[in-house]
């Protein structure tokens, strides 16, 4: 039996982020591919916007989750969403310009598998774990799918592992200089899993606003796209890259500007407050 705990109220419901997250990461993947249709690298970008909005959608989901008095279990959801995500990602991405919609199918089955063990093996029962599983495997998926289209300039597999290296001045392809095996896909994955991971964590308690909170997601994943801008160098051409910094950059100073604003205005009203007073209860 589960006990759900209620946190902070109000804001836009979460069945809305759920739409706007899965169409929107969607969207901003196959807006990737315009790379592929003009034979240019500028529009890896979006990939990084793909993953800012899928985080935005993962935070609302573990704040859902975890109002079933999960708090402490905020890391664990994050680590099975990137983990869940790795998986699905890179199996999706061979399947050439369907990768995003087998990403998710693919994403939706691990999440539901593991949501079933959780309810049914472990024995958690929570009435949300596995829609939420499904939610948060779909999430990692994207983010890793969306940040490895950043950093190598495409979803699909092949541009994953191929990479180039210089040999006796000759630029000759080579799987150790790709994103997959050079393992930048674990950087990526740690990135998405801090990003998923902190914002409710660190907005958690009696005065949690999702405004806030959502801000602190769209921070992070912005904040976790600086890397990949830089790490894209490295596969892409200098001035797409470049483009991807600013973006990133821009993203972030803009959100963490917010946040801060959002946060002073939260912390004001917890201004001189007393302490919560405890229910009158008769004997």
């Amino acid at each position: 039996m589960s006990v759900k705990i209620e946190v902070g109220a109000g804001g836009i419901p979460h069945n809305q982020i759920l739409i706007y997250g899965l169409v929107g990461s969607l969207v901003l993947v196959y807006l990737t591919y315009l790379n592929t249709i003009t034979g240019t690298q500028y529009f890896s970008f979006f990939g990084g916007l793909a993953a800012v909005v899928a985080l935005l959608w993962g935070t609302d989901t573990i704040k859902h989750l975890c109002s079933y008095g999960l708090g402490t279990g905020v890391p664990s959801a994050g680590m099975i969403a990137l983990g869940s995500g790795v998986v699905a990602a890179v199996f999706g991405a061979t399947t050439g310009i369907f990768a995003p919609i087998v990403t998710i199918i693919i994403a939706a089955i691990i999440g539901a598998v593991a949501g079933v063990l959780a309810n049914n093996v472990v024995r958690m029962d929570i009435p949300v774990m596995i829609v939420s599983l499904i939610e948060l495997a779909i999430v990692g998926a994207m983010t890793v799918l969306g940040l490895a289209a950043m950093a190598c300039g495409t979803f699909e597999f092949l541009g994953m592992i191929t990479g180039t290296a210089v040999v006796l001045g000759f630029a000759v392809p080579s799987y150790e200089f790709s994103v997959i095996g050079g393992s930048v896909i674990a950087v990526i994955f740690m990135l998405g899993a801090i990003a998923i991971q902190h914002s409710f964590n660190a907005c958690l308690g009696p005065g949690e606003k999702q405004d806030r909170t959502l801000m602190l997601a769209a921070e992070c994943g912005f904040l976790s796209m600086i890397p990949v801008a830089i790490i894209s160098f490295a596969f892409i051409g200098l001035l797409p890259a470049l483009v991807a910094l600013l973006v990133s950059i821009i993203g972030w100073i803009y959100t963490y500007a917010q946040y801060i604003t959002l946060s002073k205005r939260d912390a004001y009203a917890w201004l001189d407050a007393k302490p919560i007073l405890e229910p009158k209860g008769g004997a």
